[in-house]
């Protein structure tokens, strides 16, 4: 059910201080006073550590929405919420990521960033029952509590010094959980009593601080470098690549360069096969400028894809295009622009005509590529 070797392409088991930040960056020590902050929320209101004054207990949570194991503990944290929130015990988390400082190829488990818009939506969407902060912008509080990996547990007590630090448990897997650190570390505070293990390892994606910022335009600067290459073809071998005999999720976009929606959109669906294609998904594109009025607008479609810096594999459809519309089993009936995603095997499980939604797209190919991974 769970693909360990794709979270561990993305996610990492942090022991150390973090890196790729100029300064090192270590874990608030255990007895220390909580750093106050002053941070907007995705409610609307800003806070501060006063707003939690009347808690005998606080836990601040570093997460973040773009990381396969912060999202693994959605849940766990909402629970925790629900099952605290009578005992004294308020819970908040903070979003410590400079957006700036992510990946494309790093966002291939979620359809959203690290924005703080994108924190909005995550908020939203999944329903967060407690405070969500974002810190992305100057990174000065996260600097001093200092997270290693997202997610990254703080516990203070009622004088507000640290007690407990870490994981939130042993596993993302809820399976195959056995020990259940900050469970345990609140019920012993409640209690009275010592914490069985008050520093435990975190594990999930590095911190993404703004000095990471260059390593994502070196990146960039390889990806747009890829060459882009465009070739004919009829609509018997269309077909064929629509049955999608692989083991990928296949998104094919119909367009033309003449076309105003299709320019619109076109940027976009290239930084969606950016987030996903290293994971099973390929991207295809069919441009339906026509080569028999026009043998030349060949040159006009390559030209178009390499201002694009469309990597894919592209095509420029040649012969009579009602043939083309047969091939799809008239799902697709010529209008323009038009995007499916396609399962291996071939079958058609979205479809989109004219210009696409990003999000309810990225939504649709994440959920997919979970399907295909369980």
């Amino acid at each position: 059910m769970w693909n360990r070797m794709a979270f561990i392409l993305v996610c990492i088991i942090v022991g150390v201080p973090a890196m790729g930040a100029k300064e090192e960056i270590k874990p608030l020590a255990i007895g220390s006073v909580a750093p106050d902050f002053n941070l907007p929320g995705v409610d609307g209101k800003s806070y501060q550590l006063k707003d939690f004054a009347d808690s005998d207990i606080l836990v601040v949570i570093f997460t973040c929405n773009h990381c396969p194991t912060a999202q693994a503990y959605e849940e766990r944290i909402k629970k925790l919420v629900t099952d605290y929130k009578d005992k004294g015990v308020a819970v908040v988390a903070i979003s410590p990521n400079d957006p700036e400082a992510l990946r494309l190829n790093e966002m291939g488990y979620t359809d959203v960033g690290d924005s703080f818009e994108e924190c909005k939506i995550r908020a939203r969407d999944h329903e967060f029952n407690y405070p969500y902060l974002y810190d992305g912008e100057t990174q000065e509080v996260s600097k001093k509590y200092g997270p290693r990996a997202t997610p990254h547990v703080f516990i203070f007590d009622k004088e507000r010094k640290l007690q407990y630090e870490g994981g939130f448990d042993d596993s993302d897997n809820p399976e195959r959980v056995k020990k259940h650190y900050v469970r345990d570390a609140l019920d012993a505070l409640l209690a009275g009593k010592p914490i069985p293990e008050n520093n435990t390892p975190t594990r999930g994606c590095s911190i993404k601080w703004a000095a990471k910022r260059d390593s994502v335009q070196e990146w960039m600067t390889q990806v747009r470098a890829e060459p882009v290459t465009l070739d004919k073809i009829d609509a018997t071998r269309f077909g064929e690549l629509l049955k999608n005999n692989t083991d990928k999720l296949l998104m094919v976009n119909f367009y033309a360069t003449w076309c105003g929606p299709c320019q619109i959109e076109f940027p976009e669906l290239v930084t969606i096969f950016r987030m996903y294609r290293h994971r099973k998904f390929d991207f295809v594109t069919l441009s339906v400028d026509d080569l028999t009025e026009r043998p030349e607008v060949e040159t006009d479609v390559l030209a178009f894809l390499k201002e694009q810096e469309c990597s894919g594999r592209n095509f420029v459809a040649e012969g009579d295009l009602n043939a083309f519309v047969e091939t799809t089993g008239r799902v697709w009936m010529g209008g323009i622009p038009m995007t499916l995603l396609i399962r291996p095997g071939g079958e058609i499980v979205y479809k989109q005509l004219g210009v696409i939604d990003s999000l309810e797209l990225r939504r649709k190919i994440v959920e997919l590529l979970r399907e295909e991974r369980e």
